[in-house]
C-alpha cells in the first residue's frame, strides 16, 4: 500500500533517516506546464523552523526532478523526484528502538512486519509526506489550468482556540513538553459536477481516505458533517436553481459539494481533525519490548504542533484525489 491513486497514482518511497524521500507520479498527461519555482515554494511551506512549535530539524528539501518533465512541460512519463535527508540525528533513537512509544506506531509495525526502522519513525514518520506534497503540488498546477484551486486554513487549535488566540498557547503547552492537535478545514473550488463514483468510489470516501491516510488525523468530515446527524432534513437542503449564466446551482451548500458520492459543481469543503503529537518531550511510561515497564524519556526534535506544516500536506492530498477523478471521468464520457 505505498501507491495512491487508479489513473494518476503515486508511489512513495523513503524512511525518515535514510539518504532521501521520494516518488513516483505516473498518470500526469503530457504537456501540462509545470514551474518547478512554484513547486519548489509550495514544498517550502512544509519544511521545519517555520511556526512555532515546529521541529527544529533543518531539511532544506531542495526538490529534485529525475524524469517526466522537460522545458517546463510533463511529458506523459512518469515524474520521479526526490528530495535529500541531511540533518537526520540516528543517535536520538537509541533508547526508543527497545520500547514502544504510546500513541505511536511502533508496537504495531513491529506486530505486523516482526521489525522495524526505530530512526525517526522509519517510514511511518510524517517525513514521508514530503513526497506527497512534492506530487500533490504538481497536481495543483495542473488543476489550477483548468481553473480548480484547493486552499486550507486552521479552523481551531487545541481546545477550539481561534488561530489568533494560538501562539501563546502553543509555547506554554511546549514549556510543558506537551503537544497539540487542531482543525484544518480544505476548501476546493471550481470543481465541475461529474466527478466521484455513486458506489464504492464516493468521491468524500476518497477524500476521507486521502486525509485520514495523513499521519496524526483522526476524523474527518465534509459540508455541513456531523452538525448534519441533530438536524431536521428541511434545515439541511440544498434547493436547486438555475443561475444567470445559465448553468445550474444550489442555493446553499450544506452537501459540501457532493452528492451521491459526486460532485455538484459547488465549492467543496471539509474539515480534518488532527491529533496532539504523541512524542512528549518529558517522561512517559510505557514498556521495553520484552514487556517490562521502563521510563521513556525522549530525545530527538519533534513537532509540538503539525497544523501549518500539515496545511499543504491536505493541500496536496486533495489535488490528488481531485486530479485523478478527472483524469477518470474524461475515460467514461465522451
Amino acid at each position: 500500500m505505498n501507491t495512491f491513486g487508479k489513473i494518476l497514482t503515486l508511489t512513495t518511497f523513503g524512511e525518515s533517516h535514510g539518504p532521501a524521500m521520494g516518488g513516483v507520479l505516473d498518470g500526469m498527461p503530457a504537456g501540462v506546464a509545470i514551474d518547478l519555482d512554484e513547486l519548489q515554494r509550495f514544498v517550502d511551506r512544509r519544511r521545519t523552523g517555520k511556526t512555532v512549535g515546529s521541529s527544529t530539524r533543518e531539511e532544506q528539501d531542495r526538490v529534485e526532478v529525475l524524469s517526466g518533465i522537460w522545458q517546463g512541460k510533463t511529458l506523459g512519463t512518469p515524474i520521479g523526484f526526490l528530495v535529500r535527508n541531511t540533518d537526520a540525528r540516528s543517535e536520538d533513537y537509541e533508547e526508543i528502538a527497545r520500547c514502544y512509544r504510546p500513541n505511536h506506531a511502533d508496537f504495531t509495525w513491529q506486530a505486523k512486519y516482526g521489525f522495524r526502522d526505530p530512526r525517526g519513525g522509519g517510514r511511518a514518520s510524517a517525513r514521508e509526506t514530503v513526497a506527497r506534497v512534492i506530487a500533490g503540488g504538481i497536481a495543483m498546477q495542473a488543476l489550477a489550468s483548468l481553473g480548480i484551486t484547493i486552499e486550507a486554513h486552521i479552523v481551531s487549535v487545541g481546545p477550539r482556540l481561534g488561530v489568533a488566540d494560538m501562539a501563546e498557547v502553543i509555547q506554554d503547552v511546549a514549556n510543558d513538553g506537551d503537544t497539540l492537535g487542531g482543525i484544518i478545514e480544505c476548501v476546493i473550488k471550481g470543481v465541475p459536477a461529474g466527478l466521484g463514483e455513486p458506489l464504492f468510489g464516493k468521491l468524500h470516501a476518497q477524500l476521507a481516505a486521502a486525509m485520514m491516510s495523513i499521519p496524526s488525523v483522526h476524523g474527518f468530515e465534509y459540508g455541513d458533517g456531523f452538525d448534519m446527524a441533530s438536524r431536521r432534513g428541511s434545515e439541511v437542503m440544498d434547493v436547486f436553481v438555475k443561475r444567470d449564466d445559465g448553468t445550474i446551482g444550489t442555493v446553499t451548500n450544506h452537501s459540501g459539494g457532493i452528492q451521491g458520492g459526486i460532485s455538484n459543481g459547488e465549492d467543496i469543503v471539509m474539515r480534518i481533525a488532527f491529533k496532539p503529537v504523541p512524542t512528549l518531550m518529558r517522561e512517559v511510561p510505557t514498556i521495553d519490548r520484552d514487556g517490562n515497564p521502563m521510563t521513556l524519556n525522549p530525545r530527538g526534535r519533534h513537532d509540538g504542533y503539525v497544523l501549518p506544516r500539515a496545511l499543504p500536506i491536505v493541500e496536496a492530498m486533495a489535488a490528488l484525489v481531485i486530479l485523478d477523478n478527472y483524469l477518470i471521468r474524461k475515460t467514461n464520457v465522451l
